[in-house]
């Protein structure tokens, strides 16, 4: 049995990517996407006909200028969301724009906006997590979210404090970015981190222990993995999601996994339960320079690369 197919024993497998053909390949049962993906599929010939599409459904719109190409973008959004659910048999998680993470309000009414255009396209809120950067502001907005029914994925996670306020304001699942909390260590220390050794496993591995042990449902999703080593160390953790060409090498690879994580791992942890308000999480994630770091670099190249879907978008119209 090759490595994929023992991985998915223990762990939901999530592809990682808005490439169609990648997704059937490798038959996850969710998958994800980000404005980064979206720009890389949307440039690509094959799915130049899903902008296309977008484009075209607003000719003649009364809409102009940026209010336009807005529109367009979040139609661009659910075409990809819907191509993908017509692949998967789990769920689509579908980013709100990164230059809203800090803005509680506009979160939830875009996060709205999207779930009611996937409604119209016939398809049930429940296979829909929204993206929402894990900022204190993107965390309420879940909040609110979650009680409305709209299920949400708590993205650019890096620290435990953004886990306990996640956990706190019961959002669906979040997803803890190993490869780029190993990125950041790499380069602080020089060390190559393998193993149970990496920062970024440890990170998962102590949000995982800290939610099971004390029953938080919040799922969660190992995100961003830089190699096989990260993934394999975080078998029996709920979801993964990883990225095509990682996939491919668990395909390709034969060697044994074990369950790494589960609740007796939990049981036997010594993490302590905390509770955390605005202020405790705010001086408890600013002493985190890592987080603070990666959590702004994320939301920058996440920003930038929705503002270049907008210049693809407006070459077009």
């Amino acid at each position: 049995m090759n490595q994929l197919d023992q991985l998915k024993k223990y762990t939901t497998v999530v592809a990682d990517t808005g490439d169609f053909e990648s997704i059937k390949a490798y038959k996850p049962q969710d998958a994800t996407t980000n404005p980064s993906l979206i720009l890389q599929a949307a440039s690509k010939p094959e799915y130049k006909h899903l902008v296309e599409a977008a484009v075209q459904k607003h000719a003649g719109s009364e809409l102009t200028g940026p209010a336009l190409t807005e529109a367009i973008i979040d139609d661009v959004l659910i075409n990809f969301g819907k191509e993908i659910l017509a692949i998967v048999p789990g769920r689509v998680s579908t980013e709100v724009d990164a230059r809203l993470s800090f803005d509680t309000e506009g979160t939830v009414e875009k996060a709205r906006q999207l779930i009611g255009m996937y409604e119209a396209e016939g398809i049930a809120k429940e296979r829909v997590l929204i993206k929402i950067a894990s900022t204190w502001e993107g965390i309420k907005a879940a909040e609110i979210l979650e009680q409305e029914g709209i299920r949400c994925n708590l993205t650019l996670l890096f620290s435990f404090a953004q886990a306990v306020a996640c956990a706190e304001a019961k959002v669906q699942l979040i997803s803890p970015f190993v490869g780029r909390i190993y990125d950041w260590y790499k380069a602080s220390t020089g060390i190559d981190y393998v193993g149970a050794e990496d920062p970024g496993v440890i990170s998962v591995q102590s949000i995982y222990n800290y939610y099971k042990k004390f029953g938080y449902q919040t799922e969660v999703m190992g995100a961003s993995f830089r190699n096989k080593g990260q993934i394999t160390e975080l078998a029996g953790c709920d979801l993964l999601t990883i990225s095509p060409g990682l996939l491919d090498e668990l395909q390709n690879a034969n060697e044994e996994i074990s369950e790494k994580i589960n609740q007796s791992t939990a049981d036997a942890s010594d993490v302590e339960q905390i509770s955390l308000d605005e202020k405790a999480f705010r001086f408890m994630y600013n002493e985190d320079a890592m987080a603070t770091e990666k959590t702004a670099q994320g939301i920058r190249a996440f920003s930038a690369d929705i503002v270049k879907l907008e210049k693809l978008i407006e070459e077009m119209i």
